[in-house]
């Protein structure tokens, strides 16, 4: 059986966060997260070189000051003066904020795809240099490569912290976080195992570490079976970005930090996968200034709403056999104003619309509403019918604001589209179920679930319909007589006080 866990199973990641917080001062949540983010990506930088070194003095050939021995292993090389060992030697001194500056800033002159990514403002007179120290120390006292799970120890202690910086931040967070069960959703029903991975408004980098991971899970080499592209229009956002994946091994080509639509860094390329959760409803993205757009196939989005710009811009870079699942409001089911409806049906008409999940409220950190996932693909294993599911019933509260998917819940929802693609799907009232385009038609082309899943059945409890119906009536005749018995008490007491009824 899968083990059902959420983000406050942690440990490790939880120390970390625990012992950063107390930095956090008065600072404000953003300028926070890139101190902590920036020390956890700093202590990878210094253990992934610190592994290779050893390696190389083992061989004992001399090469492990040289810096091609390490870029052959895809390793950042990190020069004497901002090994960790350096650092945290001036962990309990007023210089530790300068000492860190000094090796973010070396390590982005010996590798070229770091520039201007890491933050450099530790010895700002706001951030506490005591408790910095502090924190400092507790990366020392811990060696990641001496756990089973490697460097991705800090991988995951990045992901946790920026989920807690997601909380904190609040209606910010979706700028730089969509939580990582509706990634992993989204990558387990579009299972990028080979081939080249796009996302047009990638954040942090989140859909790229989970594709990363499935293909591990599934035996594959990432270097070996994907290729990762993105873009970021946000710098700081960006900068999150290439430190995430570069914890994380992943080479990617994320070019430098520019609106997506006005400045398309990979115009002319075409994908195998399509990840993303693009900004929800965003009003000011400039389509009066692209109504002549060769990305609007379906029809010109409107000015006043990006969703159905971002569903078109990335069917467009779609190749034709690619598949895309992208995260969006509700309102893109069932809109019918400044002609979205008719886009809708124009996609729909080309059989592109493989699958609608309807997904559970409280998923994120930046807003309660529920969301749904849209699922694309130009090469459809059953032409004519798009999958519809309804898992708003779904997920586990972690939190009184939070609620998150299980690993069964998201196992489910992948189960039912794998069924689906095998032509094995039996439609389960209230979950799923199959609709041709002729039903979708029907319903005025309207993709919201519930139209089509139904109602979950009753489950029978085994008792007989007679022996029901007399246990509820006599239940009722006692709600009756208690409900006469209060009113005569009431009665009762307000005569009793001079006011008869």
């Amino acid at each position: 059986m899968v083990k059902k866990r959420n983000t406050a199973d942690v440990g490790f990641e939880e120390r970390i966060w625990s012992a950063a917080d107390v930095l956090r001062g008065n600072l404000d949540a953003a300028d926070y997260k890139n101190v902590v983010l920036g020390l956890i990506f700093l202590k990878y930088l210094s253990d992934s070189f610190n592994e290779r070194y050893q390696e190389l003095v083992d061989e004992g050939e001399g090469f492990e000051e040289d810096r091609d021995f390490y870029v052959e292993e895809n390793v950042f090389y990190v020069p004497e003066e901002a090994r960790w060992e350096k650092v945290s030697g001036s962990a309990h001194t007023p210089e530790i904020g300068l000492a860190i500056d000094a090796a973010m800033r070396a390590i982005e002159r010996e590798n070229e795809a770091l520039e201007d990514v890491l933050p450099k403002n530790f010895a700002r007179p706001e951030l506490d240099k005591r408790r910095l120290g502090e924190v400092v120390d507790l990366f020392t006292n811990i060696d990641m490569t001496e756990h089973a799970e490697g460097k991705d120890l800090l991988g995951r202690a990045y992901e946790y912290c920026l989920s807690q910086f997601a909380s904190l931040e609040g209606k910010n967070a979706g700028e730089f976080y969509t939580p990582s069960c509706i990634v992993r959703t989204l990558v387990e029903i579009i299972q990028p195992f080979k081939g080249r991975v796009y996302d047009p408004c990638c954040g942090s980098g989140g859909m790229f570490v989970q594709s990363g991971a499935f293909v591990e899970r599934h035996g594959g080499n990432i270097r070996d079976n994907i290729t990762v592209f993105g873009q970021e229009s946000n710098p700081n956002t960006w900068k999150l970005a290439k430190m995430n994946l570069g914890i994380r091994h992943i080479e990617a080509d994320l070019s430098t930090y520019a609106d997506t639509f006005f400045d398309d860094r990979h115009e002319n390329e075409k994908f195998d996968y399509i990840l993303a959760n693009p900004p929800f409803n965003m009003n000011d993205w400039g389509g009066d200034k692209l109504q002549d757009d060769k990305r609007w196939k379906y029809g010109i989005p409107p000015e006043g709403n990006a969703n159905f710009a971002w569903m078109q811009h990335m069917i467009w870079h779609l190749n034709s056999h690619g598949r895309m699942g992208m995260v969006l409001a509700n309102g893109s089911l069932s809109s019918q104003s400044s002609g979205e409806g008719e886009i809708r049906r124009e996609i729909v008409e080309a059989d592109l619309v493989e699958g609608i999940i309807a997904m559970p409220d409280k998923l994120f950190y930046s807003t309660p509403i529920p969301v749904c996932l849209w699922i694309v693909n130009k090469d459809k294993k059953q032409p004519g019918e798009t999958l519809f599911v309804d898992a708003r019933e779904m997920g586990a509260m972690v939190s009184r604001r939070l609620r998150e998917l299980t690993d069964d819940d998201i196992a489910k929802i992948a189960d039912a589209f794998e069924a689906f693609r095998n032509g094995e799907l039996e439609d389960q009232p209230g979950f799923c179920k199959a609709a041709t385009l002729e039903e979708i038609e029907k319903q005025g082309f309207v993709l919201t679930p519930g139209r089509y899943v139904g109602i979950k059945p009753e489950e029978d409890d085994g008792e007989p319909f007679e022996e029901k119906m007399a246990r509820l009536t006599c239940e009722l005749s006692k709600c009756f007589e208690e409900s006469n018995r209060l009113q005569e008490q009431i009665k009762k007491n307000l005569e009793a006080i001079g006011y008869g009824v």
